[in-house]
């Protein structure tokens, strides 16, 4: 069964030959029943419906319940934006004014906000398919979370109060401990670190000041006798290691890393590794033949063992159900996808843009290129490192953003040479790439060009 080769992975007992497979379907799951992002996050009986579907077309060896990481951060006081095609994101940041002592702060309780409703469909869908399949409960890992709790300070605060990071790390990290029991005795197997803004920070911040409450977060879920992924986004290939001594069971990435050199430091460690089909440019805007010759060229070029096969986050609302079949066919029957596949070449969008004569502005323009600021974690926070310069500066400086979920932009991206997301430019010139900067050293960099 699906839910063993699975299992097996991420114990380090499985001899490659099959390779398990799991769609991190969250608001997508609700497109296949007609549903909205909003209705399948807030009704349990829609998100249960929406996720059979998701069983029932993309056989799953594993699979989330849901993908929201904005379950902990409503609860402790954040305000949310909703949207009918993507998950909520973080509209205010209760601790953004004042630095709170973490040691008065209480953990949510399982009566508390949405966990009831996610307790509820977890206990149905265990009942309903645990048996051939593993479950995933997600929980908002302790760096993002202490984003959400703090804002964009909490970068500057890396740099100014590192004690205090500490501290509230090693809250969020009891967070995550306090959802991964309530998930575990829900019935989940697997509990997924989520933490996209890891792939921000360098791997020296990392280990001095975030490692401590990782570890303790993969060693409760150890003793728990559950398994464990550590989830990031974006460009995380220089954060693999320092991920890796924190002991998780697995580590999941996106498209930004090149997942065959990332196994080899995985490897090293026997911690399995999962990722990465492209969420936009293959998933949503490809075909068929696109996701299969993906997944061919993938497994072509990458040892079989310790290896999930899976899309490279969350998977955008609309993508085209038979997008996904497809990938699931080349992962299941290699070697037939690869004849499929054997003489196809992709095409490349005739998407024109035009470029900015960046020699010529009169003022500094700064382009801030993203998956897309209001899905993506990391996304949200470089571009709110970016906004500061406007607040300062206001109408001396241009501000834009680029989505890499809009096709015009993903033209724009490539036509820049943009290898890493998020990124900042400021006038046609790279700034950050994949680590968000502090305020000081944002306002320092513009006014170079003012």
């Amino acid at each position: 069964m699906g839910k063993d080769l699975l299992l097996k992975t991420l114990k380090n007992q499985a001899d490659g030959k099959e390779i398990p497979w799991v769609p991190f379907a969250g608001v997508h799951a609700g497109y296949l029943k007609g549903y909205t992002a909003k209705e399948v996050l807030m009704d349990p009986d829609k998100l249960y419906e929406s996720l059979l579907e998701v069983h029932k077309l993309y056989t799953p060896d594993g699979m989330p319940i849901m993908f929201d990481l904005q379950i902990e951060a409503e609860i402790l006081g954040c305000k949310l934006m909703w949207a009918e095609d993507n998950p909520p994101s973080v509209l205010t940041h209760p601790f953004e004014d004042e630095t709170v002592d973490p040691k008065t702060l209480s953990v949510p309780k399982k009566t508390d906000g949405r966990i009831p409703m996610v307790l509820d469909v977890m206990k149905r869908m265990k009942k309903a398919v645990g048996d051939d399949t593993a479950l995933y409960g997600l929980t908002c890992g302790p760096l993002t979370l202490a984003s959400h709790l703090r804002g964009s300070e909490f970068f500057m605060d890396m740099y100014e109060e590192p004690e205090y990071v500490e501290a509230l790390i090693d809250y969020c990290a009891d967070v995550n401990i306090a959802m991964a029991d309530y998930y575990i005795n829900a019935g989940m197997d697997v509990i997924a670190v989520v933490d996209p803004l890891v792939s921000q920070v360098s791997p020296d911040h990392f280990e001095e000041l975030l490692s401590k409450g990782f570890e303790k977060v993969f060693d409760y879920i150890r003793s728990r006798g559950a398994l464990s992924s550590f989830f990031v986004c974006g460009n995380a290939t220089a954060q693999i290691e320092v991920m890796c001594k924190t002991r998780p069971d697995s580590v999941s990435v996106d498209e930004n890393v090149d997942l065959a050199e990332a196994k080899k430091t995985t490897d090293k460690y026997n911690i399995s590794i999962g990722g990465n089909i492209p969420l936009t440019t293959t998933m949503l805007f490809g075909n068929q033949k696109d996701n299969m010759k993906f997944v061919v060229d993938l497994l072509d070029k990458i040892t079989h063992d310790r290896l999930i096969v899976s899309p490279g986050c969350d998977m955008p609302y609309n993508i085209p159900p038979e997008n996904t079949i497809a990938a699931v066919q080349a992962i299941k029957h290699t070697d037939m996808a690869r004849n499929m596949v054997a003489d196809y070449e992709a095409s490349d969008d005739d998407i024109e843009v035009e470029l900015p004569d960046y020699k010529n502005l009169t003022k500094p323009f700064i382009e801030v290129f993203t998956l897309d600021a209001a899905t993506c974690a990391a996304c949200t926070y470089m571009l709110a490192a970016a906004m500061i310069a406007k607040e300062v500066f206001s109408d001396a400086v241009d501000l834009a953003e680029y989505k890499y979920t809009v096709r015009e932009d993903i033209a724009r991206t490539k036509k820049m040479g943009v290898q890493k997301l998020p990124s900042i430019y400021i006038n046609g010139e790279l700034k950050w790439s994949s680590i968000i900067p502090s305020r000081q050293q944002l306002l320092d960099e513009v006014k170079k060009y003012m």
